[in-house]
């Protein structure tokens, strides 16, 4: 059987139909993205035709356990469905499901086509988000561009229409995290205006939604961008904004986190004073981050020393002070697991750092890996890492340099 894309899960039809469970809209998705007739979508799942003809019509009821063995005969990723894998006796999702395929058996009868705003609705555009995200590390960005377009829209049609209900502040609480992530796609294909106008439109869906937490952590995101983009000094102005935004006492993780982009930006306009005392405020704060319960939404992941460690590298690199950078890189490594874009453009930066000290043939090995990454991945954000570490490599003529800018040039071309 032909493997199907990984960007098939993350359009917005088939996402939408994962985080709901409807198993009638994923089958006939499959069936096209394989070209199947009905008869071969039937073989490929064990039942018969006539069978399949009722799943796809909404007429045949389907168990959890019939609904597991469809999706694992067809490679749909359970990890996307709602009932997880085989083991997961949760009674509340097992009752979930079965309301959602209950739902699904009646859709050719009694479900309207454009359903009434409830209180499962954000849950289902985050989830959507969600699933797009965990394929973005694996999927380059030019792939993943339209389906978070899509979603974006797919969100504010449906505030449209829940405006006025009780959950419009949820729901537009989604559209800027799914406004955030088309961002963060299209900063990776290196389209820095498609990235501002995203991120300026999650800012404004999180201010609507009156979630002064999820505003700073776009307008801290947006800030990250500008500084990447070689403007530190409107990103430490957005900074400022993030902080107003976020309240004299923020959660100990945001903090943290705006403390260490902070460090970066300073470092950027060569202020190395207020990086480093940046540096320092934000291992204060992962300190207290760690005496905490839990980080806050939208910070997923607890932000600790390995990615502080990380963001003092970066640091480091633009302050020239190569030998540090080094050390700082090696223990942010050592604890954490960076996707593999990430990596590259880690990559990158320990080759600048290796060759401000003299070690050519390293940073050029580094900058070959980083390059393959880019390569593979899809990333232009990682080959224009590539590019300037190629513009500002300051090392002697040899055959490992020969040989990187033969790859890179084909690269280009």
């Amino acid at each position: 059987m032909t493997q199907i894309p990984p960007q098939f899960w993350s359009g917005p039809v088939v996402a939408a139909a994962l985080a709901e469970c409807d198993l009638p809209t994923i089958l006939e998705g499959v069936r096209q993205a394989h070209g199947w007739t009905q008869a071969q979508l039937a073989e490929a799942v064990g039942y018969s035709q006539s069978w399949v003809s009722k799943v796809l019509r909404g007429r045949q009821p389907l168990t959890v356990d019939q609904v597991r063995e469809i999706s694992i005969r067809i490679g749909v990723p359970l990890h996307l469905l709602r009932f997880g894998a085989r083991g997961d006796d949760d009674p509340t999702k097992r009752r979930d499901f079965g309301k959602a395929v209950a739902l699904t058996a009646l859709a050719g009868v009694a479900m309207p086509k454009r359903p009434d705003v409830d209180e499962t609705t954000a849950a289902t555009h985050t989830s959507i988000t969600g699933a797009q995200r965990r394929l973005e590390a694996i999927t380059p960005a030019r792939e993943l561009a339209r389906p978070a377009v899509a979603q974006v829209d797919f969100a504010n049609r449906v505030l449209g229409r829940a405006s006025r209900s009780p959950h419009a502040d949820e729901i537009r609480a989604g559209l800027s995290e799914a406004a955030g992530f088309a961002a963060w796609v299209h900063a990776d294909m290196q389209d820095t205006g498609s990235a501002r106008f995203y991120y300026r439109r999650a800012i404004d869906s999180a201010r609507q939604a009156d979630n002064a937490l999820l505003a700073a952590y776009m307008i801290g995101s947006l800030a990250a961008f500008q500084i990447d983009a070689d403007d530190p000094l409107t990103g430490l102005n957005l900074l400022a904004r993030a902080r107003r935004e976020i309240g004299e006492r923020p959660p100990a993780t945001a903090h943290a986190w705006l403390l260490s982009i902070e460090a970066l930006g300073q470092a950027t306009v060569r202020d190395e004073t207020a990086a480093l005392q940046a540096l320092r405020m934000a291992d204060s704060a992962v300190r207290a981050s760690e005496r905490a319960a839990a980080p806050p939404w939208p910070w997923v992941f607890p932000f600790d020393h390995a990615k502080l460690a990380g963001y003092r590298a970066l640091v480091m690199v633009r302050l020239k002070r190569p030998g540090e950078a080094v050390a700082a890189f090696n223990e942010s490594l050592l604890s954490a697991q960076p996707g593999p874009k990430q990596r590259g453009v880690l990559m990158t930066e320990v080759a600048a750092a290796e060759a401000m000290s003299g070690h050519y043939d390293e940073a050029l090995y580094l900058a070959s890996n980083a390059l393959t990454v880019g390569t593979t991945c899809g990333s232009e954000r990682v080959l224009h890492r590539v590019k300037t570490f190629r513009r500002t490599y300051g090392g002697p003529p040899s055959k490992a340099l020969r040989s990187f800018d033969e790859r890179l040039h084909a690269t280009l071309l």
